[in-house]
């Protein structure tokens, strides 16, 4: 194991500066945190939100043990967590997307089938949301150890800008869309693995949309839907093959266009797309962007 995520107390959070300080950790500066700490290889940060501790390292199973449950906490889990979480661990599809909120590139949406036996190789291997993984090197190897795990199975798509602009208009709405992805993410892994019993996906603004496009794809298992859903295993493995998925397309069109083509919908997204419209005309936007994203108008708005 080489990263844990625990919700703490305030109480706690001071019991844990306490326990690192006894212990020789140096305080470092890192944003969003109330405080964070290292030593040797161990990195412990305690963010605001939540507030949560995550520690990272090779010694973090070590210090869960023998620092944050008996000194922090005061509860044993590590160990228990198939005891104390059985659905985390049971057999079942875990879906997730990359690319939705971003203007260029695709939308890539990915599941993961696992098991007891697939979770905790997975957990030791420090598999977590792709959003707390911070370089694409790190993705990449994430993603390398998630598909050669024996037993897994997966799927992922990718709705390149072309056929996502294509399919929204037939759409005319996210949700709907993203529903038609996820149940067809869940149709192929329900091939490979038909025994499999349930399903796990972010919630969606209505839940009936995905279950509905279940129905129509005659996919009966049994679907869960919830906020922060990368917090189970194979959610978090669907993140990380998407974001791998998302961030090769990413490098191949910025090559092609001989200049960066930045993530998110920032002023220095909506400059390249000028850049792309003016040296290519505005039918090639569409080959790189989401068109039906407010930022088309702003790109276009002073060249048209």
């Amino acid at each position: 194991m080489t990263s844990h995520t625990a919700q703490l107390t305030a109480a706690q959070v001071g019991k844990l500066r306490l326990a690192l300080t006894a212990q020789g950790f140096e305080f470092v500066t890192k944003e969003h945190t109330i405080f964070a700490a290292k030593k040797g290889k161990l990195n412990v940060s305690v963010y605001v939100k939540g507030p949560k501790v995550l520690i990272q390292g090779k010694d973090t199973e070590e210090f869960i043990r023998f620092t944050l449950e008996p000194e922090v906490t005061g509860e044993a889990k590590l160990g228990y967590e198939e005891i104390a979480d059985p659905e985390h661990f049971a057999p079942h599809f875990g879906i997730d997307e990359s690319g939705k909120g971003d203007f260029f590139g695709p939308l890539v949406i990915a599941g993961v089938y696992t098991d007891a036996a697939i979770t905790h190789h997975l957990i030791k291997c420090g598999v977590m949301d792709s959003k707390r993984v911070t370089t694409p090197t790190a993705i990449r190897k994430l993603a390398a150890i998630i598909k050669a795990t024996p037993g897994i199975a997966f799927d992922v798509i990718a709705l390149r800008p072309e056929k996502y602009n294509e399919l929204y208009a037939t759409f005319k709405n996210l949700n709907r869309m993203l529903a038609w992805g996820h149940a067809t993410v869940i149709e192929e892994l329900a091939k490979k693995k038909p025994d499999c019993p349930r399903a796990l996906s972010d919630q969606f603004a209505r839940a009936d949309v995905l279950q509905s496009a279940l129905k129509k794809k005659n996919i009966c298992l049994k679907l869960d839907q919830r906020t922060k859903g990368e917090s189970d295993t194979a959610v978090a493995a669907a993140s990380i093959l998407a974001r791998e998925r998302f961030i090769d397309w990413m490098d191949a069109a910025t090559k092609k266009a001989c200049f960066t083509i930045p993530l998110g919908c920032s002023s220095l997204v909506v400059d390249a797309g000028k850049k792309i419209v003016a040296g290519h005309g505005f039918e090639v936007l569409g080959k790189f962007a989401k068109l039906h994203f407010k930022t088309t108008q702003q790109v276009i708005g002073e060249l048209f």
